[in-house]
């Protein structure tokens, strides 16, 4: 178990257990795997030659262009993770020395990579393919198919009655061929991605009677979900590990680990699967502002276990043709800020902001005063203070001129330390919101109450009032808490002494609901500065 900073234990996050006698899509081609003794994962430095032949041998002769699109996306992945810029390796590197086969298996790696690849690696690859035919190579028997329109049913998500982990499933159909796609969901850990399955269609009610079996004490939540809708979930789960992966040694990031036993096939690695994930969903439609800012603990009627396998029916097979890529297609641009204060106009006003925690029944507030020139990175650590979370989760504040949090282009995120509270709050009555913890959904209204001159007789930040404890960090959102308050009210609970133990009490009249103590985070927020973090 990890600590919070008050060294109480934090709950380990449950998982879905994957099935033991799952048999993953046996036909994908070969991906970079742990270990396997290849140059990329033994480090030494990677011999185009060798890759390129190895892949181009194997796609000869290949049968379905789903193989061809993996193989791609394997290449993709290659090119992110090598030392030199991503341009350099793929569409420098890799592309033209594909070309330079002329073969009918390099002309299958070249339409593959077309089909998974963004931007000017997209069209690379595609103007050599294109290069190839002209030149009167022979096109794969398949290679008609990438033309066709891609079916999309049995759009499905689950998720477990605590909110804390779900599967996004999606079956894909082209020109009379399959396949199945099962993402796992941690919500625990922000909302990322954890696994990405491929599986055969046919298979998905085997699937699902397995998850039941394997889960037998877990309750589920289950619907059925509009393309823009799987396209949402999908894409903000895959952001959210790209966050995490990115702070980690590749070799971490790119590999999967499995349970001996636990598959009777190996899986695909995960990014190469990410990168498929990601083509598919681009031909989804973009999600609507509304369903991007969705109550994540909304909770539906759980249904039966044959209405749960009755659900792949299919709910209508859904054409989709390709989209400009996604995220904030149609969105009108933020408008842009004020400039930052300069020294020249003199100390900056105090704010007396109130932090609401959004859905809180009864209300959980914390009224705060802050120099208003602080960057929106110092707010969101006085917040984690005040509020007692941990810290250990994305965030994100909403304002008029953009979102900002930590950078993130995929997400839309801004540079939340490149801007100020008075720049995007920048006179009273005015409004932004602050989430914490994706997965959780913690949302905060911020509310600019007044602004004040600064008394020199009082340091800041302060906070001069609120109401009632915050929610412990990683309890399940608010409707979690809710759970949480319940259980502990009641010491007859089968759950009772587990909650307890989470929370470090020996008893449940330690942990009070009601309490708050403005002095108390006052003092907090003293150290916070003290230590620098400003």
């Amino acid at each position: 178990m990890s600590h919070d900073r008050k060294g109480r234990n934090k709950k380990s996050t449950p998982r879905l257990a994957t099935p033991r006698s799952l048999k993953v899509q046996h036909d994908m081609p070969a991906v970079i795997e742990d270990d396997c003794g290849c140059s990329v994962c033994s480090g030494e430095d990677v011999d185009p030659q060798q890759v390129i032949d190895e892949q181009v041998a194997s796609l000869a002769e290949s049968e379905d262009p789903l193989q061809a699109e993996l193989a791609g996306a394997q290449f993709v992945v290659v090119a992110e993770l090598a030392e030199q810029e991503f341009d350099e390796v793929l569409i420098d590197g890799f592309i033209p020395r594909f070309e330079a086969r002329a073969s009918t298996g390099a002309l299958a790696m070249l339409l593959g990579l077309g089909a998974v690849a963004e931007g000017q690696a997209a069209k690379a690859a595609t103007a050599a393919a294109d290069r190839l035919v002209a030149a009167g190579v022979a096109r794969p028997r398949w290679a008609d198919e990438l033309d066709e329109p891609v079916m999309a049913s049995d759009l499905c998500r689950i998720i477990d009655r605590g909110i804390t982990a779900s599967m996004l499933f999606c079956s894909f159909h082209r020109a009379g061929r399959s396949h199945a796609v099962i993402m796992t969901v941690d919500h625990g850990n922000c909302g990322a991605a954890d696994t990405i399955l491929p599986l055969d269609v046919d298979k998905i009610p085997d699937f699902m009677e397995l998850i039941q079996a394997e889960n037998s004490d877990v309750e589920f939540v289950q619907e059925s979900l509009e393309p823009s809708e799987l396209r949402w979930y999908v894409e903000s789960a895959l952001d959210a590990r790209a966050v995490h992966d990115s702070e980690l040694p590749w070799q971490a990031a790119t590999t999967e680990p499995v349970d001996e036993g636990d598959l009777e096939a190996d899986l695909p690695d995960y990014r190469v699967m990410a990168i498929m994930m990601r083509a598919r969903m681009r031909a989804l439609p973009a999600p609507s502002r509304s369903e991007a800012s969705r109550d994540a603990g909304a909770h539906r009627a759980l249904p039966t276990a044959q209405d749960f396998l009755a659900s792949f029916g299919g709910n209508g097979d859904l054409a989709f043709g390709a989209l400009a890529p996604a995220g904030r297609r149609g969105r009108v641009a933020p408008a842009k800020p004020a400039p930052k204060r300069k020294k020249s106009a003199g100390p900056a006003p105090v704010y007396r902001i109130k932090v609401g925690l959004r859905n809180a029944r009864p209300p959980i507030w914390r009224r705060l005063e802050v120099p208003a020139d602080i960057n929106l990175g110092v707010l969101h650590e006085i917040i984690q203070v005040a509020f007692d979370w941990s810290g250990h989760h994305l965030h994100v504040f909403e304002t008029s001129y953009g979102e900002f949090g930590t950078a993130n282009a995929d997400l839309g995120h801004l540079p939340e330390e490149s801007v100020t509270l008075e720049q995007v709050a920048p006179r009273a009555q005015s409004k932004i919101r602050y989430t914490y913890d994706f997965g959780d959904g913690w949302e905060h209204d911020i509310l600019l109450e007044k602004v004040l001159e600064p008394d020199l007789a009082v340091s800041y930040p302060r906070c001069t009032g609120g109401r009632r404890a915050a929610p412990p960090d990683d309890c399940g959102g608010i409707w979690g808490y809710a759970e949480l308050l319940e259980v502990l009210a009641e010491p007859g609970h089968p759950e009772h002494q587990d909650m307890l133990d989470w929370l470090g009490l020996e008893d449940a009249g330690e942990f009070d609901p009601g309490e708050f103590d403005a002095e108390e985070v006052t003092e907090a927020l003293s150290e916070l500065f003290a230590s620098g973090a400003r």
